[in-house]
């Protein structure tokens, strides 16, 4: 599947290579490379405008960030699913609206990715068929089943909850499988040497883990102690287990694979939170 292009999208350096960009930890306290790094990943994973200009680094400069982004993007679809509700709709009419919200916000990027994975991974023979299934912008019947039951099942979900905690579970749904994203990228390699994955770059393991402990703080924040702990260590199965079949059948992780591991992940935080209410 070819990258989709988003606006302000910076254009990754060519030599960014396999090496850590940042070392673990650097600039943690200064609040303006935090800033930086926030609008570098909005520009890359969503479609909301950026003011000024980004300067070009690999993406993996920014993962830390990546749970915030996440929080935008899951706050946005958790006011649509109030307004909803405010106006009248059903529940899981409202829910729907709030995914397809959520899916417009970041350009449908991980819907695309579980999709292109779907098919490539359960439809093709060998590595080098499934990547090419993979970049092939057509969707086939496996992505179609894919992004349905995704679709279906996160709106479901969500409109099963209290809506003040449906929203809740939303934005930690958005944040955690963002930092399952991070940490992938950290510990894996790209299963090829062109495209999204290979472009980005690979993020230092401490930004990573930095990325993961945001995400279950806000997890903490949104769904209490208990629930953010069953929904993080959930999280990092999928991670590890998307990560573990990823290099299996195809060497390693893609653009595609990591929104695979984004979208299981919402499913997974929602379920866990729905299982408790």
């Amino acid at each position: 599947m070819p990258d989709p292009a988003a606006p302000n999208e910076p254009v990754p350096p060519p030599d960014s290579g396999p090496d850590p960009i940042r070392a673990p930890g650097a600039s943690i306290w200064n609040p303006m490379a935090w800033f930086e790094d926030l609008r570098l990943a909005l520009a890359f994973l969503t479609r909301l405008p950026i003011r000024g200009d980004i300067a070009p680094r690999p993406l993996a400069a920014a993962v830390r960030c990546f749970p915030l982004v996440g929080v935008v993007v899951g706050l946005g679809g958790g006011l649509v699913y109030a307004l909803g509700l405010k106006l009248g709709l059903p529940p899981l009419g409202a829910a729907l609206f709030a995914i397809v919200a959520t899916g417009l916000l970041t350009g449908a990027l991980h819907e695309d990715g579980l999709a292109d994975s779907a098919d490539g991974l359960a439809g093709g023979h060998d590595r080098e068929q499934r990547l090419a299934i993979m970049s092939d912008s057509r969707i086939g019947s496996y992505g179609v089943l894919a992004l349905i039951v995704s679709v279906m099942a996160r709106a479901a979900l969500l409109a099963g909850l209290p809506t003040a905690h449906g929203i809740a579970a939303l934005i930690a749904a958005h944040a955690l499988a963002r930092a399952g994203m991070a940490l992938v990228m950290a510990r894996g390699m790209p299963a090829k040497s062109g495209g999204l994955a290979a472009g980005a770059g690979k993020p230092a393991e401490g930004d990573a883990l930095v990325a993961l402990a945001i995400a279950a703080v806000i997890a903490w924040i949104a769904l209490g102690p208990v629930v953010a702990a069953v929904a993080l260590v959930a999280t990092l199965i999928l991670a590890w287990a998307m990560a573990r079949l990823g290099k299996r059948l195809i060497g390693g992780y893609t653009g595609d694979t990591l929104g695979a591991i984004e979208q299981l992940s919402e499913i997974a935080v929602l379920a866990v939170a729905a299982a408790v209410v």
